[in-house]
């Protein structure tokens, strides 16, 4: 009977194991969303088609996002994306009170207002509907998607680590600057770097 339940253990374990390493597929249709914003307005990810859309993963207390926040590298890229007429969601998947970064609607727009964000939306993605469909790990996580509504880049905003934004390169920039130019994108998935976010249970 021990080994029975072993078993079932092992079995529920490696299949959830399977789910967490699922990824949403480069060239595939990204996964669609509804969702409301801290506006209370409604965000749906296919009203967005014919623009390309760039998803971010955000913790406004991740030590490692914030050197992106205030060093101004994210509002850059997002002033860059917005001049270009892309979307840009920026979405908060921590589920369960007293989590890292988990400010409320009042408190996320006070701190986009603050750093000079230019984003379409922010979304607080409390039961992690959105985080698992698109298996983001970490904050910063970042998604290009491509006006047709394919996943064209998925991973790091950078080839840094956080401690040489400067130098690093911006892949986010570079996936945007492809897709306008009609070419390639060079590097379509990397792993992303930050702080793990803060899933419920």
């Amino acid at each position: 009977m021990k080994s029975f339940a072993k078993i079932i253990v092992f079995v529920a374990a490696f299949a959830a194991a399977l789910t967490a390493g699922a990824a949403v597929e480069i060239g595939q249709a990204a996964p669609d969303f509804t969702a409301k914003d801290i506006n209370g307005k409604t965000v749906k990810l296919s009203d967005f088609k014919d623009k390309v859309v760039v998803l971010e993963w955000v913790n406004p207390e991740c030590p490692i996002a914030m050197k992106h926040y205030e060093s101004g590298n994210m509002r850059d890229t997002q002033k860059i994306a917005a001049a270009d007429g892309a979307v840009w969601i920026s979405i908060n998947s921590a589920g369960y009170a007293g989590a890292q970064g988990d400010y409320n609607d009042t408190q996320a727009a006070v701190w986009q207002k603050k750093n000079g964000f230019v984003t379409t939306a922010y979304v607080r993605d409390q039961s992690g509907t959105i985080g698992h469909a698109y298996n983001a790990q970490t904050s910063p996580h970042m998604y290009v998607i491509t006006a047709d509504g394919k996943l064209a880049y998925q991973g790091a905003i950078d080839s840094g680590n956080g401690s040489d934004i400067p130098t690093a390169k911006n892949y986010v920039k570079a996936a945007r600057a492809a897709i306008k130019a009609g070419k390639p994108i060079e590097k379509t998935a990397t792993k992303a770097y930050g702080c793990s976010i803060k899933y419920g249970s």
